[in-house]
């Protein structure tokens, strides 16, 4: 099978590219930014494309033909909210509408869980109300009702609601974790971290995707959850983490309300990565169901919420020296600045 992987620079498309070459598919891969040197075979076919760039988007699918797509290029919340709109709405909008013009058989969608919101009713199914939080978590509803629109032209369009992914190679905000970690602070919880937040292995994603992309059309032609099937607290995951990679750090209360309101102010200021989805739902639980996953393409989890911190912060530590000398940016494979966090780690 041949796949074409937008996004295919980013964390999700580097660790789908392997997938997939693993299974004995060829990729090509497509991407707004460079393909960092080494993480990707020579022979690979890359392109440094925009998806809002229709023109050189239909160039490039009437040139290699892929069979099929897998849309994971998104622009990310720390992106400006015109960006976010044009790449995650407009964006998708063209691949969708150059697919169906060449018969593509099947686009799989990366949306996210950010378009409930912050429900209250758990564990969250594929039929609760979409509430997005903040442009990242709108534009992907958005994108969502584009999807719907070319399935019903007929183009085979399943949609995958990932959790929040972790795993190897993944930096982003989860820099800003294991380097407390690494350093043995104290890891302050918004609220008393007794609430239950669900995680999501990468590989474990990458597998939904090519059940997504192999499976019968009547059966993938749907919505699916994905996360970890085995998860605690955030208090239980983190501490059982720490105990696993050997770190003293150990997890504090906070009051929830104040602490929210501050980092509002903070990012608001430029002073804070920290965005409205991750502080408004971090004292919230958080899981949502996988039945439909498991019972329609025998999708199962291999990896726990702690199995993936493990993971991903052992290949943190390997990496550790490239990493702090590697620079800051706004990207999943990027250490985030922490701005005035890097203030109060002094006191933690």
């Amino acid at each position: 099978m041949k796949v074409l992987i937008t996004g295919a620079a980013g964390f999700l498309g580097y660790h789908l590219t392997h997938h997939l070459l693993e299974k004995g598919d060829e990729v090509l891969g497509l991407d707004i930014a460079e393909f960092p040197l080494g993480d990707y075979p020579e022979s690979m076919k890359k392109y440094q494309i925009d998806v809002r760039d229709k023109q050189k988007l239909e160039e490039l699918i009437e040139k290699e033909k892929p069979q099929t797509i897998v849309h994971a290029a998104a622009a990310l919340p720390l992106w400006s909210k015109e960006d976010i709109f044009t790449t995650n709405v407009d964006g998708t909008k063209n691949v969708l509408d150059i697919a169906y013009q060449n018969n593509i058989e099947r686009v799989v969608f990366i949306s996210s869980t950010a378009v409930y919101g912050v429900p209250k009713v758990h564990p969250i199914l594929e039929e609760h109300p979409l509430v997005g939080v903040g442009p990242y978590g709108e534009s992907k509803i958005l994108a969502e009702k584009v999807c719907q629109e070319y399935r019903e032209k007929g183009l085979g369009v399943p949609i995958i609601r990932p959790k929040t992914f972790i795993g190897p190679a993944r930096l982003g905000v989860f820099e800003i974790l294991f380097d407390w970690v690494h350093d043995n602070k104290k890891i302050p919880a918004i609220g008393n971290g007794n609430n239950h937040y669900q995680l999501l292995d990468v590989f474990d994603l990458c597998e939904a995707i090519y059940l997504a992309l192999t499976g019968e059309k009547e059966k993938v032609n749907d919505v699916f959850n994905v996360g970890a099937m085995e998860f605690t607290t955030v208090r239980g995951d983190l501490e059982s983490f720490f105990k696993k990679v050997g770190s003293k750090s150990r997890v504090i209360s906070t009051p929830a309300g104040l602490v929210k309101f501050v980092l509002a102010i903070l990012f608001a200021l430029k002073l804070s990565p920290l965005y409205k989805w991750v502080y408004d739902t971090a004292d919230k639980d958080s899981f949502v169901s996988t039945e439909k996953i498991q019972k329609k393409l025998n999708w199962k989890a291999k990896y726990s919420n702690q199995d993936a911190f493990v993971r991903a912060y052992n290949w943190y530590l390997e990496h550790y020296n490239e990493i702090k000398q590697a620079g800051e940016g706004v990207t999943h494979r990027k250490a985030w600045k922490q701005g005035i966090l890097k203030l109060v780690k002094k006191f933690m």
